[in-house]
């Protein structure tokens, strides 16, 4: 006798929110500098790399701040399903990636390059546009947009 697993429906999908700031306060995102510093103040001094993704509105305000990932020492393994799915609960219009650098360089490795030029393809089918990827370490920034590493 074959025994088959269950099928579950699922009926409701619900994520856990924590509010870190003042509920009056909206974060505009206008250019990397903004993005930047936001992440530098969220991740620039952790010890182990952190990827975090900023989901936004149509208006570029920052509606949710998601910790998708926190790797090693000098990598994170990242996969487009966790960056999405944040964006996808969010009704994000377009979504920012970061994550630092512990060993206090912002230079993009290649699998920096390569994990972007995912997520970005990933944003296209979804139709939730990838905008940046920012690099931080506790005092700088960069921006693979503007260093023509993205389309």
């Amino acid at each position: 006798m074959t025994k088959f697993n269950p099928i579950f429906e699922i009926v409701r999908i619900k994520q856990e929110v924590r509010d870190n700031h003042d509920a009056t306060e909206v974060y505009k995102v206008r250019s990397p500098q903004d993005c930047g510093n936001l992440a530098i103040d969220l991740i620039g001094n952790e010890d182990r790399e952190v990827l975090l993704v900023l989901c936004l509105n149509t208006k570029n305000d920052v509606v949710a701040i998601h910790r998708c990932h926190v790797g090693s020492l000098n990598s994170s393994i990242v996969h487009p399903r966790e960056v999405f799915k944040s964006a996808i609960l969010n009704n994000a219009a377009s979504i920012i990636i970061s994550h630092n650098h512990p060993s206090f360089n912002c230079s993009p490795s290649n699998e920096d390059i390569e994990v972007t030029k995912r997520i970005q393809e990933a944003g296209i089918l979804l139709g939730i546009e990838l905008l940046d990827h920012i690099i931080v370490t506790p005092s700088t920034f960069l921006s693979l947009k503007e260093k023509g590493y993205m389309s």
